[in-house]
């Protein structure tokens, strides 16, 4: 259907129709790996730092921040209390993490989206948090709800991303303690793809979990997983109140919470890897056994965001092979206790999409392939160390997102992908493009990029010699041309709205 006010020729509607009916065959919930995860550590290094994190946890403990409840139910499973330090005995979080599942469904209001984290499956989702946007045209800005509700759009149309993610910039032009409203309702209205919630405060948590029962009914909330959301520690060894409030608030509703460690190797963890490494897991443990003290059987993934300082500047760094090594590591962990695992993404500390954030964000990204990570946040848009989210970026992170699942499915051994039948045909000292089996299988032969110029140089100077950020400007604006919303029902919609409406009445605005 045309949009409003714009006028389309026959000829460019059928091809946008052909297009979005071809992206709906097509239409993919997560990837199936199909190849060996990548190990780094043997059995007995795992098993060294699995002991370290124990000794962490039992001799110096993890810090619950204001957090009066989460205190009780530690000291009633057994920990020791001091204070507002918590001591786990060895061995108890991993028995409390026997109630977590190994895998989960987390639901979209599409059925046909929802999709299974854990697992030999992997998730990818958009970038996550950034206050800033950029665009070619308007360079760098604070992130408004129209750049918000943009990338939501953007991921729903581009088929790699199978995750409609969260933050996927801050709308700094809506007061703080509302935002979260207006986000939410974007995932819903814009996508129909799984998302994920808002954990800036319980609150804010709760208001997540009733807008979801609007969409799917409060009976199927409760027994099944609609969001996922980023719950993650103040490292080193610390949760404060407002991330424990809002992991609370979504395990009681058996919702899923990501347990992240937030780690900068050289300041928030010690500088070796080993050392990262017992760290993450000694947090990571703490925080998920909590969501199980919380409600025994809630969705749980094993976190980490980890990079490293320059000893030189102490800012970030990212692309080095020291947090590819961690990933890794943390990955072989998390398969050990049967926990999803979520790390990755195109991280990078580039302030424009170029060579830097290639190189930066393709090393991250092939290390998460490799090492196997169910839920892969920061995907695809991420610039600056995380403060930028970039239209060009997101585009070009798109296609790589399309080319890791290829890359995932590994190598076809059928009867067609052995080609025995191209060998006989074709014989020494001739040529494939003829071949009965080129022929019948070309359209699908190779992966095709969406974004990189293989033509000519003269054919590509012709067409005005444009390079990655300039072509991957005129696709996302060419893609948000085209999008079209998916079906909301129109009592949910306004119920929503009559939702929101009344919440925000409820309190006066804030900027902090």
């Amino acid at each position: 259907m045309d949009k409003p006010g714009r006028r389309r020729s026959g000829g460019r509607s059928s091809r946008v129709a052909a297009r979005q009916a071809s992206a709906a065959d097509a239409l993919v919930t997560h990837i199936d790996r199909g190849i060996p995860y990548f190990d780094v550590l043997n059995e007995e290094a795992l098993a060294l730092i699995e002991h370290n994190a124990e000794t962490v946890l039992e001799e110096i403990g993890i810090d619950f921040k204001d957090a009066p409840d989460a205190l009780a139910l530690w000291r009633n499973a057994g920990a020791v209390i001091e204070g507002e330090r918590v001591r786990p005995p060895r061995g108890l979080c991993r028995e409390l993490l026997k109630t977590a599942p190994k895998e989960f469904t987390q639901h979209a209001r599409n059925p046909a989206r929802s999709t299974i984290i854990g697992g030999d499956r992997t998730v990818l989702a958009p970038a996550y948090g950034s206050p800033f946007v950029r665009d070619l045209d308007r360079g760098r800005r604070y992130a408004t709800i129209e750049d918000f509700r943009n990338f939501v759009k953007l991921t729903y149309i581009n088929q790699g991303l199978h995750h409609s993610g969260g933050t996927v910039c801050e709308p700094v032009d809506l007061p703080v303690n509302k935002r979260h409203f207006d986000m939410v309702y974007s995932h819903i209205k814009y996508s129909d793809k799984p998302f994920m919630g808002s954990v800036t405060h319980p609150e804010r948590a709760q208001d997540t979990v009733d807008m979801a029962k609007i969409v799917f009914g409060d009976a199927f909330v409760q027994d099944h997983c609609v969001t996922t959301s980023l719950i993650n520690v103040n490292s080193p060894m610390t949760f404060d109140a407002t991330m424990l409030g809002s992991a609370r608030v979504y395990a009681e509703n058996n919702q899923a919470t990501i347990i992240s460690p937030f780690i900068l190797a050289g300041a928030m963890s010690p500088v070796t890897v080993a050392g990262t490494l017992t760290q993450i897991l000694a947090e990571a443990l703490a925080g998920m056994a909590y969501t199980q003290l919380v409600r025994p059987g809630a969705p749980v993934i094993f976190g980490t965001f980890a990079s490293a300082i320059s000893m030189q500047s102490g800012a970030p760094t990212f692309g080095t092979p020291e947090p590819s090594l961690v990933l890794l590591g943390a990955a072989s962990l998390a398969r050990r206790l049967g926990i999803p695992f979520r790390s990755g993404g195109g991280l990078c500390a580039s302030k424009v999409a170029d060579a830097q954030a290639a190189y930066e964000s393709a090393n991250t990204l092939q290390a998460a392939a490799f090492a196997g990570v169910n839920f892969m946040l920061h995907t695809a848009g991420w610039l600056e160390g995380g403060l930028v989210m970039s239209y060009e970026k997101f585009v070009m992170d798109a296609d790589q997102a399309n080319m890791i699942a290829v890359f995932l499915k590994g190598i076809d051994l059928s009867e067609n992908g052995q080609a025995m039948d191209a060998l006989r045909e074709i014989g020494p000292g001739a040529h494939f493009l003829g071949a009965t089996h080129t022929q019948n299988n070309f359209e699908k032969a190779f992966y095709r990029s969406t974004m990189a110029d293989n033509n000519s140089f003269e054919q590509w100077q012709e067409d005005g010699a444009l390079d990655a950020e300039k072509r991957a400007n005129m696709r996302w604006k060419a893609q948000l041309n085209d999008y079209e919303a998916p079906p909301l029902d129109v009592a949910i919609d306004e119920a929503l709205l009559e939702f929101m409406a009344r919440r925000k009445s409820a309190s006066a605005d804030q900027d902090y």
